[in-house]
């Protein structure tokens, strides 16, 4: 989406300024961390005609399968890989306060 696209779609959605200011910083900026290869998942980057960048993956057998589906799938705008880490909260079973931070595989933005 170009910036007149994404401040319609934002409207439509009746976002909040912070949730708009959020995704903003994420459509702008790199990739959080670069992926990495373990025992067993195969890395690589897939070529996205939609985005017009290539996107990383961790795992060919379910990233890259999610890349193909949000690549062909109309209702998809776009969609990044490894947006910012947000911070996770709660409590465990214990009822010890519990936090850290995860990195998602994509941020998708839908129709």
């Amino acid at each position: 989406m170009n910036e007149f696209e994404f401040e319609d779609w934002c409207r439509q959605q009746q976002l909040a300024t912070n949730t708009i200011d959020l995704i903003t910083q994420i459509r702008k900026s790199p990739p959080s961390r670069r992926v990495q290869g373990r025992t067993k998942n195969v890395c690589g980057v897939y070529p996205s005609s939609k985005m017009g960048v290539t996107i990383q993956f961790e795992s060919h057998t379910v990233e890259l399968w999610a890349i193909y589906l949000m690549e062909h799938d109309p209702k998809v705008l776009e969609f990044y890989d490894q947006p910012p880490p947000f911070k996770i909260q709660y409590k465990n079973q214990a009822g010890r306060n519990i936090g850290h931070y995860h990195t998602p595989d994509f941020f998708c933005i839908t129709s």
